[in-house]
This record gives structure tokens, C-alpha cells and sequence, in this order.
């Protein structure tokens, strides 16, 4: 430790911080507050998509110091990302090159902005782990958990690694833990938005409620959608769903987690119990309706 340089580190981080700041905007976010962007290519941002209001134009507060109307061109929830594109022509602005792999323990530094204002703050990877599924049934290439100091102002800022690298988005899971949406992540959600200004999520078009009883756990239907692939398949109310494609199903939560992008169109079996018997139904999976 005798040959650390507190002096020169400080100066690495800030300018790590500094790179960022001209790719960062800001905008205000849901209930009032305000949130990050930052620019990913082409004139186009990218965003927390639980932070960008459902109208079709935000205000974006580039880093140059001007405010402009950007269209809203997509929003995948299940991923946590929105893509936006301001009115004034940023395609030459600069982009942030893809980190290396992080491991627990890496530095990393988080940064947004607020108005004019850059924001920048330390922190380190305190998990790193495999793939993974939202809450709401998207695919994330990497778990990657923050141990750092970040407000609601850095949510859907960039994090970067010690060489300036971009590691991801930053979001906040539950209890405000602080998360990473990897590159991959951003770049696969970002193609499919551009093209098609959504991302296709799988639809039951059954109203689910837990039930548990005893050793049984499953998700009871309580409605369907009288057009939907359930009701089609021959699911009634009452019944008890408990498998997907002999896997075990003990709640609605693990049923919609199973209903993202990949489920649209597949064919699945699901366990249910009717009556207290046990049988199987064939389901084909349709699209979630955009409304």
C-alpha cells in the first residue's frame, strides 16, 4: 500500500467520469424526479424504461446544454430498457466501447446527469453470476450487482468499468439494490426496438391468483381472455396451474417469468389440476396484445 497514489486515482476516476458526461442526458422521470440517458449510437439513447413517462415525446437535457424533444421509439419491460431519439441530429455524438468481463471486486463508476449538472460515483461489482430472468419474463446475459452509492438521479445511467469500458445500464432491482442491464442485454433489446418499436412477450390470457394448500402450490385461473391461447386450449376457471413442461410452477410470479420473449408461439404442456385431478393441457403461447 505504500506505493498507492491516492492522488492519481482520484484523477483515473474522475476522468473515467469525465469521458461519460458528454454521452449523458437527463430527463424528467415518473412522479416528478429525474432520471439518466445516455447516448448509444446514431443519435439514439437509451433509458430506464420504468423511469420514461408512457407520451410519445420526453425532454431530454443533452450534455451540451440544450433541451430537446426526443420520440419515445420503443420500450421493452421485461428488459427494463427504452430507446430514445432526440429531435437534434446526435448521430456523431460519441459512444462508449464495451467493457472486458468483471468479477466481484472490480471497480466500477457509475454516471448521470442532472440538468447541466454531470453526476459521477464509486462503487465496486459485488456479484457476478449467470444469465437470468425478470420479473417480468426478459432475459439478462449476466447478473451483475452493484455495491455503490447511486440515487434515483443515476437510474439508467452508465456504468463503466476502471478502463472507461461500458459495463451496462444501471437500474435498481427490489429494495433498491442496485443492478447492471449487460451490453449484450442493451444491444440485443436496442436491435429489436429499432425494427419493431416493441419486444414480443408471450400471453397466456389467464388471470392468475397463488394458491397454496397444504404441499400443493400452484397459480389459480381466476378470468381468461375469452380470445386468449388458455381459454382456446380448454382452461377453465377454477383450474390449478402447476407445471410448465414438467417443471413445477408455484405461483403466478414463476408462470409470468416463463412468458417472456422466447415463449411467443411455442407449444407447451401445461400441469394442471381440475377438481383435484391431475392432467395435462397443450397451450400455444400466443403474443401479448401492445394495449
Amino acid at each position: 500500500m505504500s506505493n498507492f497514489n491516492l492522488a492519481a486515482f482520484s484523477d483515473a476516476v474522475a476522468g473515467i467520469a469525465e469521458k461519460a458526461a458528454p454521452l449523458t442526458a437527463s430527463f424528467t422521470a415518473q412522479h416528478g424526479r429525474t432520471a439518466t440517458a445516455f447516448h448509444w449510437g446514431d443519435g439514439f439513447y437509451v433509458a430506464a424504461e420504468e423511469a420514461v413517462e408512457p407520451d410519445e415525446r420526453q425532454q431530454l437535457a443533452l450534455a451540451a446544454g440544450e433541451t430537446v424533444s426526443a420520440e419515445l421509439v420503443g420500450r421493452d419491460p421485461s428488459t427494463g430498457i427504452a430507446l430514445l431519439k432526440p429531435a437534434s441530429d446526435d448521430a456523431k455524438a460519441p459512444v462508449l466501447e464495451q467493457a472486458g468481463p468483471v468479477r466481484p471486486g472490480s471497480v466500477i463508476v457509475a454516471a448521470g446527469r442532472d440538468g447541466a449538472s454531470p453526476l459521477a460515483t464509486l462503487g465496486t461489482v459485488g456479484e457476478v453470476g449467470p444469465a437470468w430472468r425478470s420479473l417480468r419474463g426478459g432475459t439478462i446475459d449476466r447478473r451483475i450487482n452493484l455495491a455503490v452509492a447511486a440515487g434515483g438521479r443515476f437510474e439508467g445511467g452508465p456504468v463503466l468499468d476502471a478502463k472507461g469500458g461500458l459495463v451496462g445500464m444501471l437500474l435498481f432491482g427490489p429494495r433498491r439494490r442496485a443492478l447492471v442491464i449487460p451490453y449484450e442485454t442493451i444491444a440485443r433489446t436496442v436491435a429489436t426496438l429499432k425494427s419493431k418499436g416493441h419486444v414480443s412477450r408471450g400471453y397466456l390470457g389467464a388471470g392468475l391468483h397463488p394458491i397454496h394448500h397444504g404441499h400443493m402450490q400452484g397459480a389459480i385461473v381466476v378470468s381468461l381472455d375469452e380470445e386468449g391461447p388458455a381459454k382456446a386450449a380448454g382452461i377453465v376457471l377454477g383450474d390449478i396451474v402447476t407445471g410448465w413442461n414438467g417443471e413445477p410452477v408455484r405461483g403466478p410470479r414463476e408462470l409470468i417469468r416463463r412468458l417472456g420473449p422466447d415463449s411467443a408461439g411455442a407449444a407447451v404442456t401445461l400441469g394442471v389440476l381440475r377438481g383435484g385431478e391431475a392432467r395435462d393441457v397443450a397451450v400455444i403461447i400466443g403474443e401479448k396484445p401492445l394495449s
